[in-house]
């Protein structure tokens, strides 16, 4: 029932917010405008439709607020009001009181606010989905964030996502197309990932990790965290001074070089894939900064670390190959990947596959972002991907959207940035070092501590394995008679101990009479 209750809040709220004119106006069919003028008779819809759009998302919750969160950043997909309008959900959701963070902070450290820091602004600096960010200053000095997360976040999270598994098995069980895509397993992960972001001391771990992968890298900056002050609900870590990211003009006005902070970008996304297999998954505008401080002039500055993507060894390596292939053009391979790897059926034909890859990314080499959209790409691929039956592989999904934020973030900065000849060679460089004679040398270097203690039981090992391979039944026969003995060795050991102790007793008998005598 109370699945019920929360679909019959959504269909409210799309109504009150004139939400399903927004999606329905998008398409230019007659049919279809009749029927906008049809949902739409009797009601007054006067605010524009990007300012609906994101009012309707806040009022459904985090869930809905992180889908237009993604939205914003694909310009080349809505209309620029609306994105322009979906921008404010990055970090300017409405803020809840600041007595009410006030309180959070005082109940996670149990003590006065005033005892914890010098200073405490109760204005937020930063609001969003999931929580809400205070500037304030240390009492040693040292100038901090403080971020607190949003109460009640869990039970609104809880009764959205019971929504969204219903849907996804009611898909599969209507839709065999719908098996094919996994809703069940998709969704499995994004809750996962939602319920990792609501514990901020996970986060503040996240952060750790990120900040040492990326140090030596000198292109990107992570905040340190004050672990003495990190809770569940709420965290303390290093204040960063930047400007953010979508502020281009601002930027650009400073001095930076806007089309090596592109290529920068690329460089740190695919580190952390390939290289790492840890990711910043959550890279809209709202959590990037750049730093104009002028000993690290020109860096990214990553924030809210709540989603992070992982990837297993075989996953990376999957994807190099795939990437390698593509930049290559060597569609064959490609096809060859997905029957090897499972993600198609066995039977399927190798030319038929790769003439149908072909024909979806030959169009975009060697053209600008400007005049390509990944997210066009993606969507032709899977049209393809479900007239092969392709399976969709849940693990990689968060990997997918943090790709359309990269190229959304990069056609801001540098419309004619190329991506493949931007990435293109750091994945042929990691590719080497993983799997050709470099990182050959590099396993063989890693695992020589284990190997110099191996090698000398090596022969002792190998003669054994031989002699019972030779001679099984005297081998048996000699374990069963090596047993027998050491169980009689055993049963002597005992009887001598006895005697021994009787003899003991004797003698100290014999010692106490006397010396009572």
């Amino acid at each position: 029932m109370s699945q019920v209750g929360r679909l019959v809040t959504i269909v409210v709220t799309v109504l009150r917010f004139g939400l399903d004119e927004v999606a329905l106006s998008a398409f230019p069919q007659r049919s279809v405008r009749a029927l906008v003028r049809l949902v739409t008779l009797g009601r007054r819809l006067d605010a524009p439709r990007g300012v609906r759009l994101r009012q309707g998302l806040e009022r459904l919750g985090p869930i809905f607020v992180k889908f237009g969160q993604v939205l914003s950043t694909r310009r080349d997909l809505i209309p620029i009001d609306v994105a322009d309008e979906l921008a404010r959900l990055q970090d300017r959701v409405p803020p809840f009181p600041a007595a009410q963070a006030r309180a959070l902070v005082e109940r996670a450290f149990s003590r006065p606010i005033e005892s914890v820091f010098a200073t405490f602004e109760a204005e937020p600096v930063a609001s969003a989905s999931i929580a809400q960010v205070h500037f304030a200053v240390l009492k040693d000095g040292r100038e901090v964030a403080v971020k607190v997360l949003r109460p009640g976040m869990l039970e609104i999270i809880d009764q959205d996502l019971r929504l969204l598994h219903l849907l996804a098995r009611w898909v599969e069980r209507l839709s065999a197309d719908g098996r094919r895509l996994k809703p069940r397993e998709v969704v499995a992960e994004f809750d996962g990932y939602l319920h990792d972001e609501l514990d901020l001391v996970r986060e503040a771990a996240n952060a750790a990790q990120l900040r040492r992968n990326m140090d030596g890298l000198n292109l990107v900056m992570v905040p340190e965290m004050v672990w003495e002050l990190c809770t569940n609900g709420v965290i303390v870590m290093e204040r960063m001074h930047g400007v953010p990211i979508s502020q281009i003009e601002r930027i650009r006005a400073a001095g930076v070089d806007i089309r090596k902070l592109a290529r920068d970008g690329v460089t740190i996304f695919f580190t952390q894939v390939f290289r790492d297999g840890f990711f910043h998954a959550d890279m809209h505008p709202g959590n990037i900064q750049v730093s104009l401080d002028p000993r690290t002039f020109g860096r990214y500055i990553a924030l809210d670390f709540g989603i992070i993507g992982t990837l297993t060894e075989t996953d990376k390596e999957y994807l190099a190959h795939n990437f390698i292939a593509f930049f290559r053009r060597d569609y064959k391979r490609v096809a060859e990947l997905h029957i090897e790897s499972g993600w198609v059926p066995p039977g399927t034909r190798v030319d038929a596959l790769e003439s149908a890859i072909r024909a979806v990314c030959e169009p975009h080499f060697d053209r600008p972002l400007k005049d390509i959209s990944l997210g066009q790409v993606l969507m032709r691929l899977f049209q393809t991907s479900r007239r092969f039956n392709v399976e969709i592989q849940p693990q990689l999904v968060l990997l997918q959207k943090t790709l359309l934020n990269i190229e959304g973030l990069g056609r801001d900065l540098d419309p004619e940035l190329d991506l493949w000849t931007s990435a293109k060679p750091f994945l042929e460089r990691w590719m080497n070092e993983q799997i050709g004679w470099r990182g050959l040398l590099e396993r063989l270097k890693n695992e020589a501590p284990r190997y110099a203690q191996l090698l000398p039981e090596l022969p002792r090992l190998l003669h054994q394995a031989l002699q019972r391979q030779a001679r099984p039944e005297t081998a048996d026969a000699t374990r069963l008679l090596l047993e027998e003995q050491r169980r009689t060795n055993r049963l002597l050991q005992g009887f001598l101990w006895l005697g021994a102790g009787f003899v003991a007793g004797v003698l100290l008998t014999r010692l106490v009479l006397l010396w009572g005598g």
